[in-house]
């Protein structure tokens, strides 16, 4: 059960974080909007930034979920 956990929670952060990478590069480099998060809310460029670092926080929390289970030892 924590290796889906984990996985699912990585791929969300990626999404998540990809999304608001490309709201903040889309409004601040080429002033138009791309992605679909801007269909939803309407951000500043930079709260694309929190977007980004909940983003990168959910992959972090997604890796240290599925990690392999420690051995146990059979006598």
């Amino acid at each position: 059960m924590r290796t889906t956990i984990g996985y699912t929670l990585e791929s969300i952060g990626y999404v998540v974080g990809a999304q608001g990478l490309v709201g903040f590069a889309s409004q601040t480099f080429f002033g138009t909007e791309w992605g679909w998060l801007h269909k939803v809310v309407d951000l500043p460029p930079t709260a694309y930034l929190g977007i980004v670092a909940a983003g990168l926080a959910l992959v972090i929390v997604g890796v240290r979920t599925r990690r392999t289970p420690r051995r146990q030892e059979t006598a």
